[in-house]
């Protein structure tokens, strides 16, 4: 039986990610396939993006094919299926492949909540508070934990994060947890660390479920400091979020082990996608990621790792539904990086239909869908002029910005700088 440890020398591996502006998280990225070539010498292990960062995934394909490679296991390098590892990598493997019919190009699954996951996630947080494995029962009652997802509008995604919180709080035994987002979806970090520091906890574990670095990793840190200023009664600590940390080099591998067992029994990711593409369900998308290396847009924000349409010069009017009848999300970091959308029943173009007003155009080759709770008072009005991107800012209407412009007003609070994160 085939697998990572007996790949033969016409096989490779290729691990996908979105791609980001923030050069911390492309060399992050990068150091998975390093992880698996250290673990398993000899195996030909690529790695390529979306967008935003090179190479894309059209640039890794090529180096395998000048490698001899004619048999290619893909994974997506994603915490949870969203329509970027649903849909839009199968869609550019697709297309390579067919410009190379004697390739075969299998496709597997996303990390997700695997046991090795949840470990990895675990040891950082046990890092964060000096201990190197679970404490005795009891040890940790007095500690609070908040876990950060990226948030989206995908109810699914949001509740994959809240899961995560609740085994590692029962695994590690803390004496509360709560789930806060970094974008799109309430609470929203700020909202949510003021609200725990209302809990009476003495100790408070602020931990990212993130895989790299870049803005949203440290504006979520500059959340916790802004806070702990504010409570100084409170010792927090700040949880290392997971990049190539030994578990997740694990689940990389048994994903693509999955990928490889997969093939011998015929089944797979791609052979589900493209049974939803025969279908009609989905379209494959020229993704611009196949052709350039470079950032489109150098003000975009980093990998947004929102879940986006790309302006393929065509409009969707078949009115398919993307990603499986899912909800159509769009997590901006901050926005949020995220995690997962799909456009369901849409029979629609990709173009907006409403005004920002911002005075600029906004340059990001995507938008956002509309998110039915975007005046939560908890949720991401609480970043009006601070983070929150132009696209999503121009989904609130007038009079809740106008509220909560007044409501800070009326706490004396500083306005924020009016920057959208993703102009920053």
């Amino acid at each position: 039986m085939l697998d990572l440890a007996t790949l033969p020398d016409n096989a490779g591996v290729i691990i996908c990610g979105h791609g980001s502006r923030a050069k911390i998280a492309e060399e992050e990225f990068a150091s998975l396939a390093a992880g698996l070539r250290a673990r398993y010498p000899g195996i030909k292990a690529e790695y390529g993006f979306l967008e935003y960062s090179a190479p894309n995934i059209h640039m890794a394909l090529d180096k395998l094919l000048e490698q001899g490679v004619e048999h290619i296991y893909a994974v997506p390098g994603m915490l949870f299926a969203a329509t970027h590892a649903q849909n839009d990598i199968p869609s550019v493997l697709t297309t390579y492949q067919e410009k190379h019919p004697h390739l075969t190009i299998e496709y597997g699954k996303e990390l997700g909540l695997h046991n090795e996951m949840i470990l990895a996630f675990q040891q950082r947080i046990l890092e964060a508070v000096g201990l190197t494995e679970i404490p005795e029962v009891g040890s940790l009652y007095d500690t609070m934990l908040v876990v950060v997802g990226r948030g989206t509008s995908v109810v699914e995604a949001n509740a994959e994060a809240a899961k995560l919180t609740r085994i590692v709080a029962e695994n590690l035994g803390f004496g509360w947890a709560e789930t806060v987002y970094s974008g799109v979806t309430f609470p929203s970090v700020g909202r949510g660390l003021e609200m725990a520091a209302k809990l009476g906890f003495k100790k408070i574990v602020v931990a990212p479920y993130f895989l790299f670095g870049g803005r949203l990793i440290d504006r979520i840190y500059a959340y916790v400091d802004k806070v702990a200023g504010e409570q100084p009664d409170i010792e927090y600590f700040k949880a290392d979020y997971l990049r190539d940390q030994s578990h997740v080099i694990d689940t990389f591998a048994l994903r693509i082990n999955e990928t490889i067992s997969s093939e011998e029994k015929g089944g797979g990711l791609m052979a589900c996608f493209k049974e939803r593409l025969a279908r009609g369900e989905i379209d494959v998308h020229h993704h611009h990621a196949e052709f350039q290396g470079e950032v489109a847009d150098p003000q975009d924000d980093e990998a947004h790792g929102h879940e986006h349409s790309h302006d393929h010069g065509h409009s969707h009017e078949q009115g398919q539904s993307h990603g499986e009848g899912t909800a159509h999300e769009h997590s901006h970091h901050d926005h949020s990086h995220g995690q997962t959308h799909a456009h369901s029943d849409h029979n629609h173009s990709h173009d907006h239909d409403h005004s920002h007003d911002h005075g600029h155009s906004h340059g990001h080759g995507h938008h956002h869908a509309p998110y039915r709770h975007i005046a939560h008072p908890h949720g991401p009005r609480t970043m009006i002029d601070e983070n929150v991107c132009c696209c999503f800012m121009g989904q609130f209407p007038q009079e809740v910005v106008d509220e909560e412009r007044a409501l800070r007003a009326d706490k004396s609070e500083e306005p924020g700088t009016g920057t959208p994160s993703c102009k920053k």
